[in-house]
């Protein structure tokens, strides 16, 4: 079949909105989804400062959401007509899939960044109009596009009524920052969280640690970040604030239970470490870009640091809880969310860089091109 997809096609170039040709449909526990829109994460902006690790030309995108159209065989669990969220790719069998902790899977990153499922089909299946091959998909979906073939084991029905091209996010980012809180923290009523940047993880972060009862620092550099997570429950500090720790352990009483960084800042994430209470936490979400260099006494007390993958989360059980926190009106995600057009992603990307929107949507034009 042909559709429309956006392809990246060198690392500091545009996305063009061209023809592509996938040359076989689902295979064996695999589904066909028409994509109803995916949003925007900065996972797929920093294939361009990947240093050339990312296969190019690619289809990305790993935030989809779209009905699906055909299965690859009955051990899908899914049928033609399911609404279904996209989310990252994992093998199933590993020892860290087995524990439900997929976003630990071994071959995390061969599935999701560095070009996809070791066979054939997935190599080959993808082409442009003129026949040359794309990158494997791109954690395991590739949904800038009208049409993704994704493993079913991505995919997490969801009821049919709910807006279908607003909910990709919650595969991903939304995910990763509400599932810091509520899975790798396990924070609770009276418990207290610093959050370090206040962008989409950032903020999904503040709403479920709102919705859990913990009480929340959010600290960021744009003042009109800081009101949205006032919004939403937060006490704002700005990033700029002398001595910041200081500041956040005067509002925590005495320092939080729990900090979690967005923005790799070595500055923040030291600030974080000091926000802390004796015994607290420290999560890390962005990836970092150079060593860090740790402040004298920033991990004394028992204070801990470490990486957090995917908010610790198994999509099928913590994206339905995210739903039912929104129909409940304590996780407004939409409120964050600007849609576009496909053929406006460059714009999407633009805005999204400049601070100017939280979380962009693209959202496919059948026969745009």
């Amino acid at each position: 079949m042909r559709f429309g997809a956006a392809v990246l096609r060198s690392y500091d170039g545009p996305f063009a909105v061209e023809e592509v040709h996938l040359d076989t449909g689902p295979a064996d526990g695999e589904i066909l989804v028409e994509m109803a829109g995916c949003g925007m994460c900065r996972t797929d902006l920093a294939v361009r400062r990947s240093a050339g690790r990312s296969p190019l030309p690619a289809v990305l995108g790993h935030e989809g959401a779209g009905v699906v159209v055909e299965t690859g065989g009955p051990r899908t669990g899914l049928s033609e007509g399911d609404h279904v969220v996209l989310s990252f790719d994992s093998c199933g069998h590993c020892r860290s899939c087995l524990a439900a902790a997929p976003a630990y899977c071994d071959s995390f990153a061969s599935l999701n960044l560095f070009g996809g499922r070791e066979d054939e089909r997935n190599a080959a299946r993808l082409t442009d109009a003129a026949g040359m091959k794309l990158a494997p998909r791109w954690f395991g979906q590739s949904s800038f596009a009208e049409y993704a073939v994704a493993p079913a084991r991505n995919a997490v029905r969801v009821d049919p009524a709910l807006p279908l091209e607003l909910l990709g996010p919650l595969g991903c980012g939304f995910l990763t920052g509400a599932g810091a809180v509520l899975n790798s923290f396990g924070a609770g009523p009276g418990e207290t969280l610093a959050v370090f940047g206040a962008g989409a993880v950032g903020l999904a972060a503040v709403m479920a640690a709102t919705a859990s009862g913990a009480v929340t620092v959010a600290v960021d550099r744009h003042p009109e970040r800081l009101a949205l997570a006032e919004r939403f429950g937060a006490t704002a500090v700005s990033a700029t604030t002398s001595d910041l720790p200081a500041r956040i352990r005067r509002l925590t009483d005495g320092g939080a239970s729990y900090a979690l960084d967005t923005t790799a800042s070595p500055r923040l994430i030291n600030d974080a470490l000091l926000s802390l209470r004796p015994t607290g936490r420290l999560g890390l979400v962005a990836r970092l870009h150079s060593a860090l260099p740790l402040d004298p006494g920033a991990l004394d007390r028992g204070r801990s640091i470490s990486h957090i993958c995917e908010g610790d989360a198994v999509p099928g059980v913590l994206v339905p809880r995210l739903i039912g926190l929104w129909q409940a009106g304590r996780f407004p995600f939409d409120e964050l969310i600007r849609t576009y057009p496909l053929t406006d992603i460059n714009e999407a990307e633009r805005d999204c860089e400049a601070g100017r929107v939280v979380k962009p949507v693209v959202v496919p034009e059948r026969g745009s091109r």
